[in-house]
């Protein structure tokens, strides 16, 4: 009788613990455009995979009637399951009970969830739709924040961490996302911010929507704290997945292999001419990059922020590469603050789970200007170099046209760590432009001469024919091999095939001091 009673009790709780906050609230989470917690999984993970942890787990707060006010499960959905057939865990803030805001409880379902996957090596993956902290828990709901950003900075560079917001997300809510690898965001339901419309209008008069304020369209494209904008919560869970194909479980293994009917020496044709002969011309890297990779298919990463880099994830022969170009559509392909973070942060991702780099080099310096070297341009410049100094995965460099003065040496040069270099023969590798050079290096020269621009244009030559070129490099071994652009991909792969095994290690130390 009373296995009978405890099956009964086991399915009622069942019952109460997926209805979640009830019907009327489900009925108002799908009104708003938005899937409950348990959709979104079902969506996420294999078909059939996801075991659900502390189901019944419930709240211990005592306060302002809290006790008469128990679901199980409090909120969070948390368990594992598989993607792509790979083990992932797996937690989903539940808006139809409390709100999906935080307690105790909560939070250490979280906490479970995160430590497991730490443990096992797994990827971990929060879809975050919350009111925020749970005010009747008041310090407790607090220290549960706190718990899991411990557990976000134990696990950085250990699991590859995935945020997807896919509702309100605010004040100290937003750091567990801004702590984890990739955020993805969804258009219309979905923002971010630490303090309100209200409390900004309070503090500074200025009047402005939650979304003007921490919509996806401003953090994808003005502050790069979001890595993906997408149309839908089916887009986003889509994306996820695709992402998780590109990046190992852990960071002791290896990105996953697919193979590819694509051939490894594929000659490209439309290489030929996509680098325009006249320097000052524009062109887009994304058609190089495209006509390279396998299956001309490119996962590009914050693609609408900082656009005079592109950052990224395809395959070479089946193999996962990371792939970071300059843009010369955009600032000319200019180095600046936002592109050097976004550069820096990807570098070190790639770096922490060994997944090899190729570099697109196309720069012609940093971009100038009392904006930038105000905003620090010194010191963020210093994050691309530093994150390309302390990599230690395989890293490929094909300066396809300018790489002058510093940011020569910033975009994974021979110097700074590269394994194989490559260049075009349009390759224009100097301490600045020719024009630029000619004006200092022949300043007298130029005054002096009759005709100015004649004699201009005689220098600008003889300056380009001596160092506006990549051979003067090749000959100090600054680069391995100037190549053909129609066998790009065929040297691509290659490289990477001969660097598979490379074994490097950093000096001992605690940590390094990033110029953050």
């Amino acid at each position: 009788m009373s296995d009978k009673t405890n099956e009964q009790r086991l399915e009622e709780l069942n019952e109460r613990a997926e209805q979640g906050g009830g019907q009327q609230r489900i009925d108002r989470q799908h009104d708003a455009g938005k899937m409950t917690a348990r959709e979104r999984i079902d969506l996420l993970v294999d078909p059939g995979t996801f075991v659900e942890l502390d189901k019944f787990v419930t709240h211990r707060c005592s306060d302002f009637g809290m006790e008469d006010k128990k679901i199980p499960g409090d909120g969070v959905v948390t368990g594992y399951g598989k993607v792509n057939g790979q083990t992932v865990y797996v937690f989903a803030q539940d808006f139809t009970v409390f709100g999906g805001s935080l307690s105790g409880a909560f939070a250490e379902k979280i906490c479970k969830v995160m430590d497991l996957a730490r443990q096992n090596g797994a990827p971990v993956i929060g879809l975050n739709d919350s009111g925020g902290a749970r005010i009747q828990e008041g310090v407790v709901s607090l220290a549960g924040y706190a718990d899991i950003f411990h557990r976000n900075v134990q696990a950085s560079g250990v699991v590859p961490q995935i945020s997807a917001i896919m509702g309100p997300c605010a004040g100290g809510a937003v750091y567990s996302p801004a702590l984890t690898d990739f955020i993805f965001m969804v258009e219309e339901t979905s923002y971010m911010f630490i303090t309100g419309p209200d409390v900004v209008k309070t503090v500074t008069n200025e009047e402005v929507t939650k979304h003007e304020l921490g919509g996806p369209s401003v953090h994808s494209t003005e502050s790069g704290v979001s890595h993906f904008e997408c149309a839908s919560e089916e887009e986003c869970i889509a994306g996820i997945r695709e992402l998780l194909s590109y990046i190992p479980p852990n960071n002791a293994e290896d990105p996953p292999f697919e193979p590819t009917d694509d051939p490894a020496d594929r000659r490209e044709d439309q290489l030929r001419d996509i680098v325009p002969r006249d320097p000052s011309l524009p062109y887009d890297m994304k058609d190089l990059i495209e006509l390279v990779v396998d299956d001309k298919h490119f996962f590009e990463v914050q693609p609408d922020y900082a656009r005079n880099i592109i950052i990224g994830f395809a395959r070479l022969g089946g193999h996962s590469v990371g792939i970071v170009a300059n843009q010369p559509k955009h600032l000319a392909g200019c180095l600046d603050i936002d592109s050097s973070q976004k550069g820096a942060r990807f570098v070190r991702f790639c770096d922490a789970f060994n997944i090899p780099i190729v570099s697109l080099v196309d720069v012609p310096g940093f971009l100038p200007g009392v904006d930038q070297e105000y905003g620090g341009i010194i010191k963020h410049g210093a994050k691309l170099l530093y994150a390309y100094s302390e990599a230690t995965v395989p890293l490929i460099t094909l300066i396809t046209r300018k790489a002058y003065g510093g940011a020569y040496d910033v975009m994974s040069s021979k110097h700074i760590g590269a394994d194989i270099n490559l260049a075009y023969p349009t390759g224009e590798i100097a301490v600045m432009g020719p024009d630029g050079a000619v004006n200092i290096i022949f300043r007298k020269e130029l005054a002096a001469a009759e005709d100015r621009e004649q004699k201009k244009q005689e220098l600008v030559e003889q300056y380009r024919n001596t160092f506006a070129n990549p051979f003067r490099a090749a000959e100090l071994g600054y680069i391995d091999e100037i190549i053909n652009p129609v066998d790009t991909r065929p040297r691509l792969i290659q490289s990477l095939e001969i660097l598979q095994n490379k074994r490097k290690e950093n000096p001992p130390k605690k940590h390094g001091n990033i110029p953050l």
